[in-house]
C-alpha cells in the first residue's frame, strides 16, 4: 500500500533573512521517527521549470510514502491539468503558507482554495491548513489602533479559512521538534492510518464483490489505449509564436535602420506582450499609465515610429497589411535586433542563451554589456529596479504565457472581429496564424477573410468560441461541464487543433471517472449522445473510451431510456458491444 501527500504553498518567512530556510514537508521527513528511506527529485513533468518537488520514502515499516511538494501557486495558473492530476491522486492535502505574508494568504484564499475545492469535487480527502513562523509585527485587536493589520495573518483568519475549507488548522510557531514532530507529525500520521485503513476496506469489499458470481454480467472490452494527452503531450505554443517571427505572416511592424534599410518584421501584439516599451511606442499606454521616466526614457532613445506610419489604412484593409515603420536609432543595437527578437518570440526566458548570441556577434565586451543593458530596460516592468537577477527569476519565465491574456477578447490592436451570434469578439491575427494552421490557411490565403477585418463565424456559440480564443492566447482552458467541454471539443476539430481536442477529451474522462454511481444512475446527462458526437467529430480516443465506459457500468446505463439508441433495430443487446 501506499500513501501521497500533496503540499501546496510556501512557508517560507517573507522577513527572514536565512534564505535557506527548510520546507515543512521536508523538515518533517528528515525529523519523524517513523520514516526511512528517503529520496527527493523534481517531478519529471516540472524538470525544467522545478515548480514541483517529489519525495519518497517508507512509513510504518513497510508502507510507501510519496509526497509532492508544490510551493509555487504558478502550477494552477500554467499547467492546470497536472495539478488537478496531483489533488485527485491525493490521500492527504496539506496547503502551507508564512503568517508575515499576508498578500500570499489572500491570493490563497481568493483564487486557489476554490481551485482546489473543485478538483476535490465533494471527494472525502482530509486537508491541513498549517500557518508557518512567529509573527514579527502582530496587530493590535483595538478598534482605534492605526497599526497596519495586513503586515501578517492572524490567527482567526486561518481558522476561519480552514473552518470555510472544512479542514483541521495548525499553527507551527517554528519547524523544530515540538512542532514538526509531535504537534504537526501527530496530525499527519492519524490521518495517514485513516487512509491506510479506507483502503484495507475498500480491498476487502472488492474482493468480496468479485466472488459474487450470481449477477448479468455486463459485456467485456478491451481497455482502450491512453490518450496522447495522458502519455505527457507537450504543448506547443512557445514553438507556435516562435515560428511566428520566421515566416512573418501578417507582420504589422518593420524595423529600419537610420540608414533606411529593412532590418526584420514583427507584430505589435507580441512585441507589447513582453515589454512596456512597446506598449508606449504603439500607443497602447500612455506615458501617464506607466508613471516610470526611465522606460520613456528607453523608448525615446531606441525607437522612433516614422511620421505618417500610424495612420489609418483604409475601409476594409487589414491594417497588418501596411506595416508600421519603425527606425532604430542604436546602430549597435540594431545589429543584434534578430537575436533581440528571437528571444522575445521564445518566450523571453533563455537568458544566458541571448548573452552567447550577442557575445558572438559583436565579440566587444563593452559593446555585449551595451545591448544587454537595453535589453533589460525593454523587458523592465514598471517602478521595479532592473537587475540581472529579475531576467533570470520565474517571474520573467512565466512572463511571456500569461502576458497574451492582456490581448484576449480586447479590441486593444486588434486587426480582425469576429461577428457570432449578433455579437463581435476582436483578436488578433498574428496570434491566430500562429496558433492555429487552419486560421493560418484561412488568413493568408485564397478566402475571403484574407482582406476582410470583419470574419463571420458559424456552428459554434460565442461562449465557446471565446473558450477556444483562450486558449490559441494562454495555452490553458478550464471547462466549466462536460457539455461546455464538449462543444469546445467540437470546436477545436472544427479549427483542427488537435492538443486542445485532447484536453478536452482528457476533461471529460476526468470528470466521468469521478462520478460515484449513485449520480451516474441519477444524472440527466446523456453518455450515449456524448458517444455519438465523439464518433461524429472524430474523436476515436474519446469514442472508444465512452464504449468501455458504457460496458464497465452496464447496469446502469442498460436502465437508461438513450441505451437503446445503441442499436440499429431495436434490440437490447447492442451489436457494437462484443459479448462474452
Amino acid at each position: 500500500m501506499s500513501v501521497n501527500i500533496v503540499a501546496f504553498g510556501n512557508e517560507r518567512d517573507v522577513l527572514s533573512e536565512d534564505s535557506q530556510q527548510s520546507s515543512l514537508m521536508w523538515s518533517y521527513l528528515r525529523r519523524s521517527a517513523l520514516i526511512s528511506e528517503i529520496d527527493s527529485s523534481p517531478s519529471a513533468e516540472h524538470a525544467r521549470s522545478a515548480v514541483t518537488t517529489e519525495y519518497q520514502a517508507c512509513v510504518f515499516g513497510n508502507v510507501r510514502l510519496v509526497v509532492h511538494d508544490c510551493p509555487l501557486w504558478d502550477i494552477f495558473d500554467s499547467d492546470w491539468y497536472t495539478s488537478r492530476s496531483l489533488i485527485g491522486g491525493a490521500d492527504i492535502i496539506v496547503i502551507k503558507y508564512s503568517v508575515n505574508d499576508k498578500t500570499s494568504f489572500q491570493d490563497l484564499k481568493d483564487s486557489y482554495v476554490p481551485m482546489i475545492k473543485k478538483a476535490l469535487n465533494h471527494c472525502s480527502v482530509p486537508v491541513i491548513i498549517s500557518a508557518v513562523g512567529a509573527r514579527k509585527n502582530v496587530p493590535c485587536t483595538c478598534p482605534l489602533c492605526t497599526l497596519d493589520r495586513r503586515s501578517c495573518v492572524t490567527t482567526s483568519e486561518g481558522a476561519q479559512l480552514a473552518k470555510e475549507f472544512g479542514a483541521t488548522y495548525l499553527e507551527l510557531h517554528a519547524l523544530n521538534d515540538f512542532y514538526i514532530q509531535k504537534y504537526f507529525g501527530g496530525v499527519l500520521e492519524y490521518f495517514m492510518i485513516q487512509s491506510l485503513n479506507q483502503k484495507s476496506s475498500e480491498k476487502m469489499k472488492k474482493r468480496k464483490k468479485t466472488q459474487k458470481c450470481h449477477r448479468l454480467q455486463p459485456p467485456q472490452l478491451e481497455q482502450p489505449e491512453k490518450m496522447p494527452i495522458l502519455k505527457g503531450e507537450a504543448s506547443h505554443y512557445d514553438s507556435d509564436l516562435h515560428n511566428l517571427l520566421f515566416c512573418c505572416q501578417c507582420a504589422d511592424v518593420a524595423f529600419y535602420s537610420e540608414d533606411s534599410s529593412k532590418v526584420v518584421e514583427a507584430h505589435k501584439v507580441i512585441l507589447c506582450s513582453v515589454s512596456h516599451v512597446f506598449m508606449l511606442l504603439f500607443d497602447v499606454k500612455s506615458p501617464a499609465d506607466i508613471h516610470d521616466p526611465s522606460i520613456l526614457r528607453t523608448a525615446q532613445s531606441l525607437f522612433a515610429v516614422e511620421a505618417g506610419a500610424g495612420l489609418p489604412t483604409p475601409h476594409g484593409v487589414p491594417p497588418c497589411s501596411v506595416p508600421i515603420r519603425v527606425v532604430v536609432k542604436d546602430s549597435v543595437f540594431c545589429s543584434c535586433l534578430p537575436d533581440i527578437l528571437h528571444f522575445i518570440y521564445s518566450g523571453a526566458f533563455q537568458w544566458e542563451r541571448l548573452e552567447e548570441d550577442i557575445k558572438k556577434k559583436l565579440k566587444d565586451s563593452e559593446k555585449t554589456e551595451h545591448v544587454l543593458e537595453k535589453v533589460k530596460c525593454i523587458l523592465k516592468t514598471p517602478g521595479k529596479v532592473n537587475s540581472l537577477q529579475d531576467c533570470q527569476s520565474h517571474q520573467i519565465k512565466r512572463l511571456y504565457s500569461t502576458s497574451l491574456r492582456l490581448f484576449f477578447n480586447t479590441p486593444v490592436l486588434a486587426d480582425v472581429i469576429f461577428t457570432i451570434q449578433g455579437a463581435t469578439v476582436p483578436a488578433h491575427r498574428a496570434v491566430l496564424v500562429a496558433r492555429c494552421e487552419v486560421m493560418a490557411a484561412m488568413f493568408n490565403g485564397n478566402f475571403l477573410e484574407a482582406n476582410s477585418i470583419l470574419v463571420p463565424v458559424y456552428g459554434v456559440s460565442k461562449d465557446t468560441f471565446l473558450s477556444f480564443l483562450e486558449y490559441l492566447y494562454t495555452d490553458s482552458c478550464c471547462p466549466a461541464s462536460i457539455l461546455q467541454a464538449m462543444s469546445l471539443l467540437i470546436c477545436a476539430e472544427m479549427y483542427q487543433v488537435m492538443r486542445l481536442q485532447h484536453i478536452c477529451e482528457l476533461y471529460i474522462i476526468t470528470q466521468l471517472q469521478s462520478m460515484p454511481s449513485r449520480e451516474l444512475a441519477s444524472t440527466s446527462l446523456s453518455i450515449v449522445s456524448l458517444l455519438k458526437k465523439a464518433k461524429f467529430h472524430n474523436s476515436d480516443c474519446l469514442s472508444t473510451w465512452l464504449l468501455h465506459f458504457i460496458a464497465t457500468n452496464y447496469l446502469i446505463f442498460s436502465q437508461k431510456p438513450e441505451f437503446q439508441d445503441l442499436s440499429e433495430n431495436g434490440e437490447v443487446g447492442p451489436p457494437c458491444f462484443a459479448w462474452t
